[in-house]
């Protein structure tokens, strides 16, 4: 790794006793993580968000009193995460419904920005389908019986650049239709929703379509993309956000005819709540007769996070939230009634890992399709070991090999112990704040020959980016634990200490973690080398604990 190595001599990266923070303990059983963020507020209310984690473009389908939600995952490995519920307040993620990232070898390298974007899930005809668009493919549909289980292998409907955000109908006399949106980055326009014919097993689309809604011809409209295509009380209905990611509107589009004309209102806008965005999600209509909205709300690095709103109807029209003003255009909500449900077990997307277990979590993705000589959990029992790869060009930005995971909660710990051959090991590994611009503390061999324990930045990784290293210490010791402090506002506090040290140290600097390509900044972990051979110097990794921050 090319790097800048800066030796510590001034206040600034000075090393400091960590500042006294309550941490909640956490057990070590899976089966007993700590609730990071609660979105149950177990008295019959909930708060918002519903998961505190990068799950962008939500899109639920309901069966009986099983939710099911996917996400896009753009190119991170594998894709499609497959989220369960019953009752939309509480999740789990059980699966990942694209194991492999196609065309693979493109896929083999990061492809930050590209890959699986807006989805969209149903079932029909004792089917789940997911319809899900490569910006620079074009469309693909995969099936499965079970969503918990191993799904079809994508098949390329469609062909073409710029072609987005795919959404199914299947109308009552037979007929079926995919409606979708464009890029401009690959088709040269956007703005504009089209129509295709299809046929019911989606095998073909037809080539010809027509816009049947225009966002020039609408008043103050840009960035209309995310459709949703439903078919209620002799209406066709079209979901589409519009106004862009960070401060957008939430708007639907009706007509009895399904080619149109279709009229036009914005049913949510952020208004005088809290939630910026709030737009493109999905529509539920439950066994129990009420109606929710799930969307997502763009927070910085914390990405895109989900939140679900009350829906109700009105002369025909969805309102979605509270409607204060009685203008038919609502408002997000923070808090509200727990939808009616069976039952309700209060759960987290998973973060902490034992690495105890056959196969890696669920929570975790790596920067492309993964090797299966990236790493093991039988080489050294109990131990994630990662064997090591090779960096490409001056940072870690397109190196395929990053083990990440989502920011689960405004603010948390992480911590892990980091074990390894001090006399032998030659390369960079450590505890990783993964975007655009990123952080992490390790070891490092430097060009002297030492090791030593580093902090190290790279900003504007996506535009190239050399690090900068500060040395903290020299290493002897083969253990060395790590951690991470994210606070409000995705600040962060690196800290570490030896086996010997009975506090953490934190290094003398906050550093501001920043988003990916369209997605929030991870944790992770990672073990690299520009020179060395592959599978040399491995390391291990005992566990990655995440706990929560007391409210203090």
């Amino acid at each position: 790794m090319k790097a800048i190595y800066v030796l510590i001599n001034t206040l600034f990266f000075v090393s400091v006793t960590l500042p006294a923070i309550e941490l909640i303990e956490f057990p070590t059983e899976k089966n007993n993580m700590p609730l990071i963020w609660q979105a149950d507020l177990e008295n019959g209310y909930y708060q918002n968000p519903i998961i505190h984690a990068d799950f962008s473009d939500p899109d639920i389908v309901a069966l009986g009193d099983d939710y099911y939600m996917t996400a896009s995952s753009f190119n991170s490995a594998p894709g499609l995460p497959i989220l369960h519920s019953n009752d939309l307040v509480n999740w789990q993620l059980i699966n990942y419904a694209l194991p492999i990232q196609q065309p693979r070898e493109h896929y083999n390298t990061p492809q930050h920005g590209n890959g699986v974007w807006a989805p969209n899930i149903r079932y029909h005809n004792g089917l789940f389908w997911i319809f899900y668009p490569d910006p620079d493919f074009g469309i693909y549909v995969i099936t499965a019986k079970d969503p918990a289980k191993a799904w079809s292998t994508p098949t390329l409907i469609l062909k073409g650049k710029g072609i987005i955000d795919p959404t199914p109908l299947w109308d009552d006399d037979g007929k079926a239709y995919l409606l979708h949106a464009w890029a401009k980055s690959r088709a040269g326009f956007n703005n504009v929703l089209s129509i295709r014919e299809m046929s019911a097993d989606a095998s073909w689309v037809s080539d010809e379509y027509q816009h049947i809604v225009d966002g020039n011809t609408l008043p103050s409209y840009r960035t209309l993309e995310g459709p949703k295509f439903y078919k209620r009380n002799g209406f066709y209905y079209i979901f589409a956000p519009a106004g862009g990611v960070d401060l957008g509107w939430q708007s639907v589009f009706r007509s009895k005819h399904i080619l149109g004309p279709y009229e036009d209102k914005i049913v949510m806008a952020q208004g005088n709540s809290l939630t910026n965005g709030p737009h493109q999600g999905s529509w539920i209509n439950t066994p129990y007769g009420q109606d929710w909205f799930v969307h997502f709300q763009s927070k910085n690095a914390y990405g895109r996070i989900v939140h679900l709103q009350p829906l109700q109807w009105l002369n025909d029209w969805p309102v979605i939230g509270r409607d204060p003003d009685k203008d038919g255009i609502g408002e997000p909500v923070l808090k509200y009634r727990k939808p009616k449900a069976k039952r309700f077990l209060s759960t987290q997307i998973p973060n902490s890992d034992e690495f105890n277990a056959e196969q890696l979590g669920l929570q975790w993705q790596w920067n492309a399709n993964p090797q299966p000589h990236w790493f093991s959990l039988t080489d050294s029992a109990g131990y994630l070991t990662l064997s090591q790869q090779q960096e490409v060009a001056d940072s870690l930005w397109l190196t395929p090999s990053l083990l990440l995971q989502k920011l689960p909660a405004e603010r948390f710990f992480v911590e892990t112990k980091l074990v390894f051959n001090p006399e032998t090991y030659q390369g960079d590994s450590g505890l990783l704040l993964f975007g655009e611009d990123y952080a992490w503390i390790g070891i490092s061999r430097s060009d002297e020959g030492a090791l030593h324990l580093v902090y190290s930045q790279c900003k504007g990784a996506r535009k190239g980016c050399t690090e900068h290293k500060t040395i903290i210490t020299e290493v002897t010791t083969e253990t060395m634990y790590l951690r991470l402090l994210v606070q409000p506002g995705a600040h962060a506090v690196f800290s570490y200490k030896t086996s010997e040290a009975s506090q953490y140290r934190a290094i003398g600097e906050h550093f501001s973690a920043k988003k990916g390509r369209w997605v929030g900044a991870k944790v992770g972990l990672f073990n690299v080398n520009k020179l060395v051979s592959r599978n040399s110097h491995s390391v291990h990794y005992d566990y990655i604990r995440f706990s929560k921050v007391a409210d203090k």
